[in-house]
């Protein structure tokens, strides 16, 4: 929920230099500049800070989707980065992955012969 209050803000404030510079002083380059600046800033904060934060503290909205024929197995948070650990039955190993705010450092930790007590 708090994903969707911060999207209305980003777009009600990039939406604003437009109208009072466009509508009111009539310089339209300006405005629309200030506007596409705004909201690529919005974006960026999101996309390299807020996501995880809002996800992890505050019921922020994130969707991950488990690479074809893998089998999820958990999830954990550490420190302010998710780990997502997966299964390959077909190869039997692992998978460790990290996201990490923006996904700049992402580590990834494979188990070999892993052989998890999951139903077939």
């Amino acid at each position: 929920m708090i994903t969707y209050f911060y999207w209305a803000a980003v777009i009600v404030m990039a939406i604003l230099p437009l109208f009072i510079l466009g509508v009111k002083f009539n310089q339209w380059k300006i405005g629309l500049a200030s506007t596409v600046l705004i909201f690529l800033i919005g974006w960026a904060a999101y996309f390299f800070h807020f996501q995880q934060v809002f996800v992890k503290r505050w019921g922020g909205v994130m969707t991950i989707t488990v690479p074809q024929g893998q089998r999820h197995m958990g999830a954990t948070w550490k420190d302010e980065n998710l780990w997502i650990e997966n299964y390959d039955p077909a190869t039997n190993i692992c998978h460790f992955h990290e996201y990490s705010k923006g996904n700049l450092l992402q580590g990834k930790v494979t188990i070999k012969n892993c052989n998890p007590l999951m139903p077939k």
